[in-house]
């Protein structure tokens, strides 16, 4: 009897046991980030993009980037999509690279020789400075779809 009562504990203890490791783990839900980059001039060239969760780098360096990547330029549109965001605040930074160093390259006195963008479009001229990362940033939902307008000169 003592015999059945063990086998019994052990077989219940499998049995919660494999249900603890059963468990389902709920995966947090990822975003899609589709970025179009309008007024592209260069034909003969990438588009480079850097997203970025916070200020940290933002947005000249790649320290502090979440995802970056480049693509060829096929038109005056580039179209660039970011898989695997968790939801919240991004902001991106985009340049045309010319010579394919994937860094934006500025004069002595530090004025873009090559195209640029950032989202949201704001501003970006010797008075303003550089745009901060509150000025860029936008909220990623599920799917997200942003368009950035690059810039050849400052405003």
């Amino acid at each position: 009897m003592k015999n059945k009562f063990i086998k019994l504990g052990i077989f219940w203890l499998s049995v919660l046991g494999a249900i603890h490791v059963a468990k389902v783990v709920k995966a947090e839900p990822t975003s899609t980030l589709t970025v179009l980059v309008n007024g592209v001039r260069q034909h003969n060239s990438r588009v480079c993009l850097r997203v970025f969760s916070n200020e940290k780098g933002f947005p000249l360096r790649n320290e502090g980037e979440v995802q970056s990547g480049c693509t060829p330029i096929t038109g005056n549109v580039v179209k660039k999509q970011f898989h695997g965001l968790k939801a919240g605040t991004y902001a991106v930074a985009v340049i045309d690279d010319k010579n394919g160093d994937g860094q934006l390259n500025t004069d002595w006195l530090g004025i873009p020789k090559e195209g640029f963008g950032i989202s949201r479009n704001p501003t970006v001229s010797i008075t303003t400075g550089t745009p901060k990362f509150q000025d860029a940033s936008f909220v990623l939902d599920k799917n997200t779809i942003i368009s950035i307008t690059m810039k050849y000169s400052l405003d």
